[in-house]
């Protein structure tokens, strides 16, 4: 099982010790979309969706998932969590939402999976707030975009 830290040698899942690992600045970026008919996008965009600010709620959602990211993936590290942002923008030529979500903390482990879970929760919101009117919605394209800090340094996707 070289290379995969989630394993012991005979095979066993476990969490990964990092008390060994310095205390650093750690950050993360993740990217997402969710693709919907124009009639949705414009229903979102001016606030007419019958459950309210579709937008407002997804980003709230996104904030406190990446908070609860240990409590949903079972081998992650509960963090302190220092600053989350999830960004959702409307995109007429997806047409969809863009969904851009930054996690930072200083610790021994990075922020990856908060990241990307803010950012598929977001996404998750989005639909739930308007399957209503749309249920083919599609969400897609979640990826680390960023991570910075600890022993491996920096990764930006191209």
């Amino acid at each position: 099982m070289s290379g995969l830290t989630h394993f012991d040698a005979t095979g066993n899942a476990h969490m990964v010790d990092v008390s060994d690992k310095a205390v650093t600045s750690r950050v993360a970026t993740a990217k997402g979309h969710i693709r919907m008919a124009p009639e949705t996008l414009a229903m979102i965009t001016e606030n007419r969706a019958k459950k309210g600010d579709v937008l407002g709620v997804a980003r709230l959602a996104g904030i406190m998932a990446a908070k609860r990211t240990s409590d949903l993936i079972p081998l992650c590290h509960p963090l302190p969590i220092t600053k989350v942002s999830v960004d959702l923008e409307p995109d007429a030529a997806l047409p969809g939402i863009r969904i851009t979500a930054t996690v930072k903390t200083t610790g021994q482990t990075g922020v990856e999976m908060e990241a990307l879970t803010a950012a598929s929760t977001a996404a998750l919101t989005v639909y739930d707030m308007s399957k209503a009117v749309d249920k083919a919605m599609e969400i897609g394209g979640i990826h680390v975009v960023l991570k910075d800090g600890g022993k491996s340094g920096r990764y930006v996707a191209k």
